[in-house]
């Protein structure tokens, strides 16, 4: 890599420790303490890891319209299911967010950062024996960042405006200069297929460490070791088995009772319940995601600014801290970065619960009527809850919520960006650019709030090509009032990922880029028996 390249490391990836270091909480070692214990990283470096066993996962995430087409994937399962069978050109830092070679074995930018030149592994075969090559990646790279693509990974590539092969590289040439490019192309999406999956884009076939053998959508997922795979320090269990597991009495008791390994969502009340369990361990990272309700700006009656600023003083974050997290997790202010994020806005005076000013902003918006606010459990974990304490805070403002319970199945394809008012949940991304264009971009596929503006589309382009970092901040910081002050986002929290695993799973790897560890969970963890 370039003295650039380590220079861009540096400039996005300054992390504190004392924040989520996964999803949004509090100290990461310190919040395991506190929970009796846990899977930490220097368990795998106190024991060699084993190889073999057969892992079986019950996550939460999963439902029957899911497909393997990667440019889908939004939810948990199929989160997890691609980290098995697919590989990213980049990865990330587990610690530091740095990237990291993958499929791509180093990379050098041009002095403004506009093109970016990509050295590929040359000794990678997809499962079903066909040797990787450049054109593959040209390939899938094109599929995601056509502007008819539905890929959630759209609004991170619509700066690039060349994807090619050259002398046997990689080569991206973008509109403007763009610092975190690595670190874009990490994006869970953008798993390299064959031909760029544009024939077959469910066939799941990839580079993984795993091959999928079965799926059924909504039930479960089965895999088998790769036996080509082109690394040694990940994929230690010979196979893996995800069974989807939406409630949660059921993920409880199926890892209490041995079933499972692993579950995903636990749900903080149960935590005492779980403790209890004899081969039971709690696993809490923090980081960058968080629980929120989204408002569409486009459509009545939250196309009015004043309504949006009632509920936002409505909200008595606390109370769902405290109620819904049992306090793992860290007040949230209306806009969609933490402190984990490099460069992160500061000073900005955080929200509170307000009923006068939400009675103040609700009058003055004109409303006469309740809002509809759809909810359910698929959403995040107490999202129920969560949507009835709005309730009960926004009445004190003299504002009617009418909460609707959604069916788990289907909620990301029925409810969520389809309904102007929804409880919702969001994992972290890499930078405040991957955050803001896949969801803030005017163009983005996710604009779940239908926040469109040009400044700020003009700020988000202005800021990705800056290289000074005072300046960069700045603009970061301007993003982020505008979405706090104008946008459909209340952000009540930043989560803590609360996970359990059996007292024979080793190896589990905090990784701040998202839950599950960052979905390698599968691959990355081994077996003490």
């Amino acid at each position: 890599m370039s003295e650039f390249t380590r220079n861009t490391n540096g400039l996005i990836l300054p992390m504190s420790v004392n924040r989520r270091a996964f999803l949004g909480g509090t100290a990461a070692l310190g919040g395991l303490a506190a929970l009796g214990g846990g899977l930490l990283p220097q368990s795998a470096r106190a024991q060699e890891a084993k190889r073999g066993g057969h892992l079986k996962l019950g996550l939460k995430g999963g439902a029957t319209s899911d497909v393997l087409d990667p440019a889908s994937y939004s939810a948990s399962v199929l989160f997890v299911i691609g980290r098995l069978w697919g590989d990213t050109l980049v990865e990330s830092d587990p610690k530091t967010g740095a990237p990291l070679p993958a499929l791509a074995t180093s990379w050098e930018p041009s002095a403004d950062a506009s093109v970016w030149t990509f050295k590929i592994r040359s000794d990678v075969a997809f499962h079903d024996g066909s040797k990787m090559t450049v054109s593959d990646i040209v390939a899938t790279l094109k599929r995601h960042s056509d502007a008819n693509s539905k890929s959630g990974a759209l609004g991170l590539l619509s700066s690039i405006t060349a994807i090619e092969e050259k002398a046997g590289d990689l080569v991206l040439t973008l509109k403007e200069g763009n610092a975190d490019l690595p670190l874009m192309l990490t994006d869970y999406h953008l798993i390299i297929q064959p031909k760029g999956g544009v024939e077959n884009p469910a066939a799941a076939i990839g580079t993984g460490p795993y091959v999928l053998k079965s799926f059924e959508p909504g039930v479960r997922a089965t895999f088998e070791k790769n036996a080509s795979d082109w690394r040694s320090d990940r994929g230690y269990v010979e196979s893996v088995e995800i069974i989807v597991m939406n409630d949660a009495t059921a993920r409880i008791a199926a890892l209490s009772s041995g079933q499972v390994h692993f579950i995903n969502t636990v749900d903080p009340k149960t935590v005492p319940l779980l403790k209890r369990a004899p081969k039971v361990e709690i696993v809490r990272s923090s980081g960058k995601g968080f629980y929120s309700f989204l408002m569409h700006c486009d459509t009545a009656p939250f196309d009015n600014n004043d309504l949006r600023l009632a509920l936002k003083y409505a909200v008595d974050r606390q109370a769902i801290l405290d109620q819904v997290l049992g306090g793992f997790g860290t007040l949230g202010n209306d806009y969609p970065v933490n402190g984990n994020y490099a460069l992160a806005p500061e000073n900005i005076e955080q929200r509170m619960y307000d009923p006068d000013k939400a009675a103040f902003h609700f009058k003055k918006s004109g409303l006469d009527r309740p809002v509809l606010l759809r909810t359910s459990d698929a959403a995040f974990p107490g999202a129920v809850d969560a949507a009835i304490l709005f309730q009960e805070s926004a009445k004190k403002a003299g504002i009617e919520i009418e909460v609707k319970r959604e069916p788990e199945d289907g909620y990301w394809t029925n409810v969520w960006n389809a309904q102007p008012f929804c409880a919702s949940y969001w994992g972290g991304r890499p930078t405040q650019d991957s955050r803001y264009s896949t969801s803030y971009l005017s163009t983005a596929e996710w604009n779940d709030t239908r926040f469109k503006r040009e400044d700020f589309d003009k700020m988000l382009l202005e800021a990705r090509s800056e290289l000074d970092d005072t300046k960069r901040k700045a603009l970061y910081h301007s993003m982020a009032l505008m979405v706090r002050d104008e946008g459909g986002l209340i952000l009540p929290v930043f989560n803590d990922y609360i996970m359990a695993s059996s007292n024979t799973l080793k190896g589990f790897v905090d990784d701040i880029g998202n839950d599950m560890s960052n979905g390698y969970i599968g691959s990355r963890v081994w077996f003490d028996a």
